[in-house]
């Protein structure tokens, strides 16, 4: 198990106002939450001060970190790749620019996300829980989960983690939010609206051991 980071340069190209989001009148955090747990219009196309305020594709943007994983985990020509929680798809459907052949999949809970995902790919898409997940054993070469797993609650985090090993051969990674230091937790507290397992670098190591998680992993702060 190795500490990665294939997300920063995403994660780092956002300007966030931690105070305003926590203080909006007409979206305060608590009503921004209750909508975006819905997994719905508001969560992912709604108004930003909810959450992504209009998730689009952009080309190239998810290419970068598709061909970093590609290069560092060593694929067969014609792997089979699962993303859990692939929300619209994006970063599946530049998979194959970087890896045409691959085979690809992707699990969500949003039945919206997965009616709005990149079309090209829509039939290899499922709508399914990451407690459940609806493969066989050591079917996928790649197995990964970018921003998924921190929403679950801890009865629902244990199976999960035993699921994504399960389905997976030697190569996962799991990105998930995180905290350092006060300062970090208190960001984290205020920018997040799905988040249910607030752990630290050493709590998330924890939960990996624990639930026989052997993949890599990488974690998001808020600084």
């Amino acid at each position: 198990m190795a500490e990665l980071d294939f997300m920063s340069v995403l994660h780092k190209s956002t300007t966030r106002d931690y105070l305003a989001r926590v203080n909006d009148p007409e979206f305060p955090k608590a009503k921004a939450a209750d909508l975006a747990t819905q997994w719905g219009y508001d969560y992912w196309d709604g108004d930003r001060r909810i959450n992504y305020g209009g998730y689009r594709y952009m080309e190239g943007r998810w290419e970068k970190v598709a061909r970093a994983m590609a290069e560092h985990y060593e694929l067969p020509s014609k792997p089979k790749i699962l993303d859990i929680g692939c929300g619209k798809g994006f970063l599946l459907y530049d998979f194959l620019k970087v890896i045409p052949n691959a085979e690809i999949y992707g699990l969500d809970i949003s039945s919206y996300a997965l009616e709005n995902c990149k079309e090209e790919i829509k039939d290899n898409l499922r709508l399914g829980n990451a407690t459940d997940l609806p493969w066989e054993d050591n079917t996928f070469d790649l197995v990964f989960s970018i921003n998924t797993f921190h929403n679950l609650h801890a009865y629902d985090l244990d199976r999960a983690l035993r699921e994504m090993e399960r389905v997976g051969k030697s190569n996962k990674y799991i990105c998930v939010e995180s905290y350092r230091n006060q300062a970090e937790k208190t960001n984290l507290l205020y920018w997040q609206v799905t988040c249910e397992a607030f752990c630290t670098p050493k709590e998330w190591l924890w939960w990996f051991e624990n639930c026989g998680y052997t993949g890599d992993h990488s974690f998001i702060y808020f600084e």
